[in-house]
């Protein structure tokens, strides 16, 4: 008996590593940019821009190349995030709050199930709901701030200085989640200079020429459907940012400086999980709300349903993930409603019914039970009217890897593209007789994903 108590004891004291973190619950960071698009990062072949910290974050997961959000804008895709939901279901096609029960959000499931949750930074869904965080702080529209704790401080630099004071004041003996909500690369709307980065960023790109798009021209502006307009508000961004040469090297060297600077705070806030010996038990997310036309179409921000608006990036790093999985890219769909339950099921809670995404880490975790099961190979991509059609129009779209059909709704006007032959977009099918067929099969199926989402 005193040889088997002491075999035993022997065990327990040569694998209590792997046994504590079996039975430790996984900490979960989602570092959430605003307003990049899906190659705004050195890993993903941008030419410009330096992102050490997030390309080192690539390597050391995988990063999804056909990322993409279901609307493109700020507070609904915030919403489609929190609650794994379309648009048409969690009911906020704007700026106000979603009307899905907050215990059916992966934020007040985490909480509800032992969590230590904290939010810093931007929110954009109606009043910040300060009482349903344990540490909760929300700012945006600015780039400077005055602030009593910091001084006159950038809005990255006190997104960054927030997040540490959550993990260094978190209960040590509860799991966390923390979402980083930037504002960068965000534009401040109200200032002709649009993008004011940090003044130490300023030498950055200095020397670059920063390339315009093939297609931000006036004759790609003017394949658009003829109700976009000079009242269009991506028109009128378009003239705040990109309407002559100088401004556009002016504006774009100041973009990438933001996104710089976003970089560097989340290689802050990765040093101090490693500081803190948690970076190994701690899922890392980064994403972003929307993409960002470029110039691209003669349009600027987002909205509409191309590529540029609705494709973002998504870095994944999870302690699960083998070492083969690790620094690998896959081109499969991914959603911003798939984060919700890629989130709850690691921290071993069930997705509610009502839950619309799916468990990314069935893409790359060989043992989860439904790997087996076909990924989509199509979406449903939905954006409401805003203020009016001719400042914001409605658009909605059926995606495919190799064709998209777009729908206009308010003037029932639909657009077919052969991504494959016609990667930017430029060439609209609809009116080919050759492609007939498939403009009916595929407006048949929009239909019925569109009533899906509800």
């Amino acid at each position: 008996m005193v040889r088997r108590l002491s075999l035993s004891l022997l065990l327990l004291l040569a694998a209590p590593a792997c046994s504590a973190v079996a039975a430790e619950k996984m900490n979960i960071v989602v570092l959430y940019a605003d307003d990049w698009r899906h190659d705004t990062l050195g890993v993903a072949g941008n030419p410009v821009v330096q992102t050490p910290n997030l390309d080192q974050l690539a390597s050391q997961g995988i990063r999804f190349t056909d990322n993409c959000v279901t609307t493109s804008i700020c507070g609904v895709s915030r919403a489609n995030l929190f609650t794994g939901q379309w648009m048409s279901r969690h009911g906020n096609p704007g700026f106000q709050m979603w009307k899905t029960p907050w215990d059916e959000t992966y934020l007040g499931l985490l909480k509800a199930n032992g969590y230590y949750v904290g939010h810093v930074g931007k929110w954009h869904n109606g009043p910040f709901p300060a009482e349903k965080f344990d540490f909760g702080v929300s700012y945006y529209g600015r780039h400077w701030y005055e602030t009593k704790e910091y001084g006159k401080i950038h809005v990255t630099k006190r997104n960054e200085k927030d997040a540490l004071k959550f993990l260094e004041t978190r209960p040590k003996d509860q799991p966390f989640y923390l979402t980083v909500a930037f504002f960068a690369t965000h534009a401040e709307d109200s200032n002709k200079e649009q993008y004011l980065p940090q003044p130490e960023s300023m030498s950055l790109y200095e020397d670059v020429d920063i390339p315009v798009p093939p297609n931000a021209t006036q004759e790609s502006w003017e394949r658009l459907p003829d109700f976009f307009d000079e009242k269009n508000e991506g028109r009128n961004r378009w003239h705040w940012r990109f309407d002559d040469a100088a401004k556009y090297q002016r504006m774009m060297k100041n973009y990438f400086r933001l996104a710089t600077e976003v970089d560097a705070t989340c290689g802050v806030v990765l040093k101090e999980l490693e500081r803190q010996g948690v970076r190994d038990n701690t899922l890392v997310i980064f994403t972003t709300d929307n993409g960002y036309y470029h110039g691209e179409h003669g349009l600027a921000d987002k909205w509409y349903p191309h590529q540029e608006s609705i494709r973002v990036p998504l870095i994944i790093s999870d302690p699960r993930m083998t070492t083969a999985e690790r620094g690998t890219t896959n081109d499969q769909f991914t959603l911003s409603v798939d984060l919700a339950p890629t989130i709850l099921a690691a921290a071993g809670i069930a997705a509610p019914p009502r839950m619309q995404g799916r468990d990314i880490s069935d893409l790359y975790l060989p043992t989860n039970g439904d790997r087996a099961k076909p990924w989509r190979t199509e979406f449903f991509y939905e954006h409401a009217t805003l203020r009016n059609k001719d400042f914001i129009p409605a658009s909605e779209a059926l995606v495919r890897k190799d064709w998209k059909y777009m729908y206009w709704p308010e003037e029932n006007v639909e657009q077919l593209f052969d991504l494959q032959a016609d990667p930017r977009e430029e060439n609209d099918l609809s009116g080919d007789p050759a492609q007939a067929k498939r403009l009916a099969e595929m407006r048949k199926r929009f239909n019925e994903l569109k009533e899906a989402a509800k």
